[in-house]
């Protein structure tokens, strides 16, 4: 129980660290909040309702472990590396696909409501 306390105090920190120092994290939580009452009116039924709120939730996920990657980089070194900055432009990539990812998800959602399928 006591691992179980501390695991979420990291938690909480971690994403209070998180949500001070990045702006970006701030704008997804944002759209996290927007997306439940948007999936209600958007989603067909209950599970796709889930699927695009989760979807969002994916990219929070994925700009968190970006800004971690771009943290411990800084951290590191703070002269430019060309490895380091491949590394970064990776984490990058993989919440521009995230975005792209939920961006389908929610399109589709749309498509499938007013009828399109």
């Amino acid at each position: 129980m006591l691992r179980l306390w501390r695991a979420t105090i990291n938690t909480r920190n971690g994403l209070a660290f998180a949500i001070r120092s990045e702006q970006a994290v701030r704008e997804e939580l944002f759209a996290l909040a927007l997306s439940v009452p948007l999936a209600w009116l958007v989603g067909a039924s209950v599970m796709r309702r889930v699927e695009l709120v989760a979807a969002v939730a994916f990219v929070l996920v994925v700009e968190i472990l970006n800004t971690a990657i771009e943290k411990l980089a800084d951290r590191l070194t703070t002269d430019h590396d060309p490895q380091i900055g491949r590394v970064k432009d990776m984490g990058s990539a993989a919440v521009g696909v995230a975005l792209l990812m939920a961006g389908a998800f929610w399109l589709f959602a749309i498509a499938e409501r007013i009828g399109a399928f």
